[in-house]
C-alpha cells in the first residue's frame, strides 16, 4: 500500500486542461488509520472551485491492479477522489474548441482529488487491489444522458499507463471506443445557458436580443406552451439544459388582478410560477434572476433600499411579494426589484404620444413619483449582474436621474412633439380614481440604485431615454 501523505493543507491547483482542477485533501492520521473531510463546500469554494451542486455520489470498487476504466466524456461536472487505495487517473479534453485532446495526469489516493469538467474525458487505472473510485456528480444519471468516449489506447492522446493496457484488466466496450480523430467533440455551448421565461414579453423580447450579444446561449419560453405556474410541467422540464434561469413571466394587470378572476391569475404566475422554478433552481443547481416590482412597498418611504420590509397595498403586489418570498429560497438567486417600465411594446410613452397626436389633453397624477426603467437598461443590468458574478442577493434597478411624476413624463412626451405644457392637467391619485375605482398604487417609486451601482452598473439617465425613445417614435 502507498503512503499517503498526511496534513498537508486543502489546496486547489488548475491545469492545462481549462476548468479542469486538483486538489490536495488535508488527511489526519494515527494508529487508528484516518479522516478526511473528502468534501466540504464553504473551504473548497473559498479557494475557486464552482459551486456545482452535486445531488449524486457514485463508489466504483475495482477488485484488483490493473482495472482500467474509460476513457468516457459525460454530460455532468464530477468530483472524484478515492475512499480507499490508489489509482493513476488520465483525463483528456473531449470538448469542441481550442483544447480539444489536451491530457493531464495525475496519481490520486485519498489525500488528492479532482474536479472533472463535463465534456472532460475521465479514465483511470488502479494501482492498488480492492480500490473504492468515488465521485459525485451534479446531475442524476439517465440512460439517455450523451457520452462521448475515446479510446484508451489513441495514439495521440499517448497516455502513459504504468501498466501497459496488454496486460491491465478492460472491458470490451472500453476497448471498441474511437481513436481521436474519428470522436465527434463534446459540444460545447456558446455560453452561459439561460432560459428567458416570459420570452415574449417587452423585458424577454429585450433579453433575447442582449444575452446572445453578451455571449450568453439563450432559450426563450412562453404561454401557452410552458406553464411555470404548472407544478408537473415544471417537475418534468429538462433542467440540464440551462446554467441559468431569468424568470419575466409576469401577470402586471394591476386593477384586473383586484377581480375575481385577476386574483387567482396574479397569484398563479407571480407567486406560484416563482416558487416552481425557485423549487426547481434550488435542486438542479441554477442560477435564478427574478423580475420583482416596487408595488411590493406602500410608497410611504420617500425612498426605497433593497431590505425595506414589504408592504404591499394591494393584490398586485401582494402577489409579488410572494414569489419574492418563494426566490429568496433559492441558493443562488438576484431578484432584481424595478418600476415603471418601458420597452418594445404598449406603455406610457406611446400612450401618451398618441394622445398628443390626437389632440386629447389628458388628466394625468403628479404625486405618484419615481424614475422609468427601460428594457434595453433592465436587460443590461441582468447581465451585468450574471456577467460579473455580482453577489447573490436583491439588487434595486431603475433609470438613473431625476426623480419624476407621471404628468412631468406626460409634459416631457407633448413638448417633445411640440405640444405646451399646458395640455397636461395635473391631477392627485385621489382625483384621478375617483371616478374610475383600481387598485391601490404607491406614491413614491423611488428605488434606492446605490448596491447596484456599487457593483459597476450605472442605468442610462431616464430623462435622455425619454427624448430618445419619443424620437424613435417619429
Amino acid at each position: 500500500m502507498g503512503q499517503i501523505e498526511l496534513g498537508k493543507p486543502l489546496a486547489v491547483e488548475e491545469t492545462p486542461i481549462p476548468g479542469f482542477l486538483r486538489i490536495d485533501l488535508t488527511v489526519h492520521g494515527d494508529n487508528r488509520g484516518w479522516f478526511k473531510e473528502n468534501w466540504q463546500r464553504e473551504k473548497m469554494l473559498a479557494l475557486g472551485l464552482p459551486d456545482f451542486g452535486p445531488v449524486q455520489n457514485n463508489i466504483s470498487f475495482n477488485n484488483e491492479v490493473g482495472v482500467t476504466r474509460g476513457i468516457h466524456a459525460e454530460p455532468w461536472d464530477k468530483f472524484v477522489s478515492v475512499a480507499t487505495g490508489r489509482v493513476f487517473g488520465a483525463w483528456v479534453d473531449l470538448r469542441e474548441g481550442p483544447s480539444f485532446g489536451a491530457v493531464y495526469t495525475c496519481e490520486i489516493d485519498p489525500s488528492v482529488a479532482v474536479f472533472v469538467p463535463r465534456g472532460v474525458g475521465n479514465s483511470y487505472q488502479t494501482l492498488e487491489p480492492n480500490t473504492a473510485y468515488t465521485y459525485l456528480v451534479n446531475d442524476h444519471w439517465s440512460a439517455e444522458a450523451r457520452y462521448t468516449f475515446l479510446n484508451l489506447a489513441d495514439e495521440t492522446a499517448n497516455v502513459p499507463w504504468p501498466i501497459p493496457l496488454t496486460e491491465a484488466i478492460l472491458s470490451d466496450k472500453d476497448r471498441a471506443h474511437p481513436r481521436l480523430a474519428d470522436v465527434t467533440p463534446f459540444p460545447a455551448p456558446s455560453g452561459p445557458r439561460v432560459l428567458v421565461t416570459g420570452a415574449n414579453g417587452q423585458l424577454g423580447r429585450e433579453l433575447m436580443r442582449q444575452l446572445p450579444a453578451a455571449g450568453f446561449e439563450a432559450t426563450g419560453v412562453d404561454l401557452p406552451e410552458v406553464s411555470i405556474a404548472d407544478a408537473d410541467q415544471m417537475e418534468g422540464f429538462d433542467w440540464s439544459s440551462f446554467d441559468v434561469v431569468v424568470n419575466a413571466a409576469a401577470w402586471t394587470d394591476v386593477d384586473g388582478a383586484e377581480t375575481p378572476d385577476g386574483r387567482r391569475a396574479s397569484w398563479l404566475a407571480n407567486a406560484t410560477g416563482p416558487a416552481n422554478l425557485a423549487r426547481a433552481c434550488a435542486s438542479h443547481g441554477l442560477t435564478l434572476v427574478h423580475i420583482s416590482s416596487e408595488y411590493v412597498f406602500d410608497g410611504s418611504a420617500e425612498v426605497h433600499p433593497e431590505d425595506e420590509a414589504p408592504s404591499p397595498l394591494g393584490v398586485y403586489g401582494q402577489s409579488k411579494a410572494g414569489g419574492d418570498a418563494a426566490v429568496l429560497a433559492a441558493p443562488k438567486h438576484y431578484l432584481v426589484r424595478t418600476a415603471w417600465v418601458v420597452g418594445d411594446g404598449k406603455n406610457f410613452i406611446r400612450t401618451m404620444a398618441s394622445l398628443a397626436r390626437s389632440g386629447v389633453r389628458p388628466q394625468v397624477v403628479d404625486d405618484q413619483v419615481g424614475r422609468l426603467t427601460f428594457t434595453t437598461d433592465l436587460a443590461a443590468g441582468i447581465i451585468h449582474l450574471l456577467s460579473t458574478r455580482a453577489p447573490h442577493g436583491t439588487y434595486n434597478l431603475t433609470g438613473e436621474g431625476p426623480v419624476m411624476s407621471w404628468a412631468d413624463v406626460a409634459t416631457r412626451v407633448y413638448e417633445l412633439l411640440g405640444h405646451d405644457a399646458s395640455e397636461v392637467t395635473r391631477v392627485s391619485t385621489e382625483q384621478y380614481y375617483a371616478d374610475k375605482g383600481g387598485a391601490p398604487r404607491p406614491l413614491s417609486s423611488v428605488l434606492d440604485l446605490a448596491k447596484i451601482e456599487a457593483t459597476g452598473f450605472t442605468p442610462g439617465d431616464s430623462c435622455a431615454r425619454i427624448d430618445a425613445y419619443v424620437a424613435s417614435l417619429a
